[in-house]
């Protein structure tokens, strides 16, 4: 099967903004990406607004960090491009509140492909529909925005509606006015973010490394070593490893390690890694692509999110977490906010 050759786009002139000049973004959300997003595009000169629900939290903190708030219909009744930054599974309720009240040529925005692939969102054909997916958290894209970097998106053109050029260069000028055109944007489409993101997170940055964590602790503590030093050793040295891997690749990280563990890389790793893990990946994408894994994410929230709450009850009661936190006593510059 032939691959499709990606193309990374920046904003090297500066020019990608202008379209938003003088215009209005509605940011409806004020969590981890809309905040992020909301406070980089105002710093970059353009006009902002937010939505949210009347008394929320998100709706306070957007006022005290100086922003004008607004239900959700109204703050996108005033906006060119109106950006949904809220979680997937309630993107579709969103759009059903905000889309009736939006300007004939206004264009919607979505920071994931996940609403767009699975179906929650339905426009006329008249409606410019785009997504601008920063690859990182809110934070993340934050920081660096305010360090004068940025960190990459993915950028699609979901429906061009009637001005398609308008579309896209309101798409573009979005991935600008939050710091992704520094570091390089990449065209692509909704279902291709969507289900690339979900088989990322599942199967390594967020299921994969949990469980493969918790199975090697496990397995230490089992077998009679010290609980702290099996925490070290399989969870808190994950940091180091990653920061090598995010710097310089693999195979930089492999020329920056011990030559004892870069061995051992070959000698076990594949024995950790085999036929049936692989396969198992293969029906994990499957499930995604089929929309298996999302209709049980919308099913969960529709009862109350009883399996997303009871994970994160289990996993706070795990006994390696007590060994966590002892591990990261001993070293008291890390603050509570970069523990979480």
């Amino acid at each position: 099967m032939g691959h499709p050759e990606c193309q990374v786009l920046r904003d090297s002139a500066g020019l990608w903004l202008e379209p938003l000049r003088g215009e209005t973004v509605a940011v409806i959300g004020f969590g981890n990406q809309g905040r992020a997003h909301a406070l980089n595009l105002r710093e970059s000169g353009i006009a902002v607004v937010v939505g949210g629900r009347a008394g929320s939290t998100s709706r306070k903190s957007a006022s005290d960090e100086g922003f004008q708030q607004f239900d959700a219909a109204d703050a996108a009744s005033r906006a060119a491009l109106v950006a949904i930054c809220v979680p997937d599974h309630v993107a579709g309720d969103v759009w059903a509140t905000v889309a009736p009240a939006m300007r004939a040529d206004a264009v919607a925005g979505f920071v994931c492909g996940a609403p767009l692939r699975f179906g929650l969102v339905s426009a006329p054909a008249e409606r410019g529909i785009v997504m601008v997916a920063p690859k990182g958290p809110g934070a993340t894209l934050r920081m660096r925005y305010a360090m004068g970097q940025g960190i990459p998106a993915l950028l699609a053109v979901h429906a061009a509606g009637a001005q398609p050029e308008r579309t896209r260069a309101l798409a573009f000028a979005w991935a600008a006015g939050i710091g992704c055109g520094r570091a390089g944007v990449i065209e692509s489409t909704a279902a291709v973010e969507a289900e690339t993101d979900l088989f990322g997170e599942q199967v390594v940055l967020c299921g994969g490394m949990a469980h493969l964590m918790q199975a090697a602790y496990e397995t230490l503590v089992a077998a009679g070593y010290p609980p702290e030093i099996a925490y070290i050793e399989c969870i808190h040295e994950l940091k180091q490893v990653a920061d090598l891997v995010y710097e310089h690749g693999i195979a930089g990280m492999r020329d920056r390690i011990s030559p004892t563990a870069a061995f051992g890389i070959d000698e076990s790793g594949p024995v950790v890694v085999d036929d049936r893990t692989r396969a198992a990946m293969h029906g994990l994408l499957a499930r995604i692509r089929d929309g298996s894994f999302f209709e049980a994410l919308l099913a969960d929230q529709r009862a109350g999110g009883k399996r997303l709450v009871g994970g994160r009850a289990a996993a706070a009661a795990m006994p390696l977490e007590a060994a966590g936190r002892t591990v990261r006593d001993m070293m008291p510059w890390l603050t509570q906010e970069n523990r979480r």
